[in-house]
């Protein structure tokens, strides 16, 4: 694991501790809160004479001022819940958990107790006491808010809007002893002791709680009530070190940042957050919760929330048998948020300088930039020459394809740059030359075989040859022509394989045609790589496809392949190239996954490739946007959403009005439009 962390990890933790501190995450100023939160709890549980607890972040004390997390307090009802009837004591009102068939993980029913007897009641009745289908007198929760007055409700709690802050009511009764259903936590193996055994005994003396919300699919959710084990949960992020707490929090904030903009505020739950940190402190060495590992501990979260939501399972840590994902992770939140997870996973911590939460983004950015910024005023005019040269030499290279040529005279004409011309000789950007040249060799040749009425295989396999060495003459063009002509014979599991070789390889210093920064620019010159292995390992060439490649492309672009672009001249790149389609490498890539899932009916994959494709287009340069917002409604359109696919050509003809490939899809589209109506009617 430790060879895949990038080197800059330990000393971006450590500054983004810094910055930290600054926001009030101070270890003595979290026991001061800590403290606050406990004599506020006791002042008014004296004042109102009935028992209140505080839980959530305020008395956690993992909330800063950016999250505006709201005040969570419980009012405990004087009722006692018993487990077994050898508990029952006279003259006191009981209730027994009771449990049967129909009753989900994580939840019980409380069936009243006679006052002079140990029996349960039966067939007995009023404004609380429901029936079951057993004729069991239950404990019900439809009228127990009834005289409560509330602003608005929050889940099971009520809210109460103040000038200040919102706090969150809900009742609840406590559960001395321990519930069966948890029983398993007790015994549970855990390789690194979190949490001690004292820590287990002292959570199990503290018992659980009971709050009146039932199961989201039961016929009997007025009857249910939710096991809660708030005490122990709190008492559990009290005993995290400061790198846990701190890994606690930014979970919450990368959830407020970037997960809930996308899927909204009730899918992924600071609770979940919370469950993660559990189950990984739990299966994680001790001596791995350094400050020097805070990033690498946030990727581990982001790692095990993004299985969870794959597996659409998040188990309860004291219930696993309950997932916490139930109606909430399905469909195309599932995908939404798989793919929210996967970009974040893929930036290796780059996102934090986009967290306004708080101003921790500009804090680390201004942060990182005191110690190299002489650094970067003596290499900033080196670096610019090399990014001019790399957009020059692109340009080179598209010319070349256009023209057909099969030698290296179009260097001779071109003067190349710089930055190329001192990293090597002359045979190193050849080398980059013969193997993107290969690659489109062997896709012409593939298309060619496949057109035959009987397709030649001797031909495929020289074209896959041609292919396969071609694929390696940059991050992503030659892979992506190769896992298209293994997707168009159908060969869809060497499709994905590639697909997945280039997302491994595609992180934050990959550069598309579009730019790079200039800290990236400045890793890349400090590593001394030559022109070969500079291109190979840190630049996204776009993907070119000419006419005669017609039948080793996706039937998706063969209406791009033919739009004459003569109206793109302010392009550098399709100055040269006006017969044909060039495609933006990272939106191509999830375009191929999009294809290859729907063809395997795999939905959920399929859906987080949609919305992929979708991140890509909003929040990414693209040079060829019209190419990928025309591919984005086709595959809206295969999806059915033909409103959605319309409202993006209409975005495609307003970035280009002539000479668009948008017009094609919008014939289809209306075609298909027109369909459904017949249909319908």
């Amino acid at each position: 694991m430790t060879s895949n962390i990038p080197n800059y990890y330990n000393e971006m933790s450590l500054r983004l501790n810094r910055v930290l501190d600054t926001i009030g995450l101070e270890e003595y100023i979290r026991w001061k809160r800590i403290n606050m939160w406990i004599q506020s709890e006791e002042v008014i549980s004296v004042r109102f004479k009935q028992k209140i607890h505080y839980f959530g972040s305020q008395a956690e004390a993992t909330t800063t001022p950016g999250l505006q997390s709201d005040v969570d307090s419980l009012y405990c009802l004087q009722y006692r819940v018993i487990t077994d009837l050898e508990s029952w004591m006279p003259d006191i009102t009981t209730f027994l958990i009771v449990n049967d068939e129909h009753t989900p993980s994580g939840y019980a029913k409380l069936q009243s107790v006679n006052r002079n007897l140990p029996w349960p009641v039966f067939m007995q009745y009023d404004t609380l006491i429901k029936l079951d289908r057993y004729g069991r007198s239950l404990l019900s929760h439809d009228q127990l808010y009834a005289s409560c007055y509330a602003n608005e409700y929050h889940g099971p709690a009520h809210r109460v809007n103040s000038e200040t802050c919102k706090y969150d009511y809900v009742f609840g009764m406590r559960v001395n002893e321990w519930p069966d259903q948890a029983s398993e936590w007790l015994t549970r193996k855990r390789r690194h002791n979190w949490p001690s055994h004292e820590t287990i005994c002292l959570i199990q003396e503290m018992g659980a709680l009971l709050v009146p919300v039932g199961h989201k699919l039961s016929h009997e959710k007025h009857l249910e009530w939710r096991i809660s084990f708030s005490y122990g949960e709190k008492l559990l992020v009290w005993l995290f070190n400061s790198t846990q707490y701190r890994c606690y929090i930014l979970l919450k904030i990368i959830n407020k940042s970037f997960i809930k903009p996308v899927v909204g505020d009730d899918v992924l739950s600071s609770y979940h957050c919370k469950t993660c940190i559990f189950y990984l402190a739990e299966n994680t060495p001790a001596a791995m919760w350094q400050p020097d590992n805070l990033l690498l501990c946030v990727d581990l979260c982001l790692r095990l929330l993004y299985s969870w939501v794959e597996s659409k399972m998040c188990p309860n840590y004291f219930i696993p048998e309950e997932n916490m994902f139930l109606c909430k992770v399905y469909g195309h939140v599932q995908g939404q948020l798989l793919g929210v997870l996967g970009d974040l996973l893929r930036q290796e911590g780059r996102y934090l300088i986009g967290i306004s939460c708080d101003n921790i983004g500009q804090k680390l950015v201004n942060a990182c930039q005191v110690p190299v910024m002489e650094h970067e005023l003596q290499h900033q005019d080196v670096a610019q020459i090399m990014w001019m040269s790399v957009r020059r030499f692109f340009g080179n290279i598209v010319f070349a394809v256009e023209s057909g040529l099969e030698n290296d005279n179009i260097f001779e004409h071109h003067q190349l740059d710089k930055y190329f011309s001192s990293r090597g000789p002359r045979r190193e950007i050849n080398t980059i030359f013969w193997k993107l040249h290969c690659s489109n060799i062997g896709s012409k040749l593939a298309s060619k075989s496949l057109s035959l009425e009987t397709p030649d295989q001797h031909g495929l396999d020289m074209a896959q040859e041609l292919l396969l060495w071609g694929s390696s003459s940059d991050v992503a063009s030659g892979k992506l022509k190769l896992a298209t002509f293994y997707l168009v014979q159908d060969n869809l599991d060497m499709s994905r394989n590639v697909l997945s070789k280039i997302q491994n390889n595609y992180n934050f210093k990959i550069s598309n045609v579009g730019g790079m920064s200039q800290q990236t620019l400045q890793i890349i010159l400090n590593e001394k790589l030559s022109t070969t292995q500079l291109v190979s390992q840190y630049f996204a060439l776009p993907v070119l496809y000419h006419p005669s490649e017609i039948n080793c492309i996706p039937k998706a672009l063969i209406p791009e392949i033919f739009h004459v672009t003569e109206s793109n001249q302010d392009n550098e790149y399709k100055q040269h190239f006006r017969n044909g389609v060039i495609i933006d490498p990272q939106f191509y890539l999830y375009f191929i996954e999009f294809l290859c899932y729907q063809r395997q009916n795999n939905m959920s994959h399929k859906n987080v490739a949609l919305y992929n494709m979708i991140y890509v287009i909003r929040y990414k340069h693209l040079e060829f946007k019209d190419t990928c917002l025309n591919l984005l409604a086709y595959c809206l359109s295969q999806e059915g959403r033909l409103t959605n696919a319309y409202s993006v050509l209409c975005k495609s003809m307003s970035l280009i009005r002539e000479h668009n490939g948008a017009k094609w899809y919008m014939a289809t589209l209306f075609n298909a439009a027109f369909r459904v109506l017949r249909g319908e009617q």
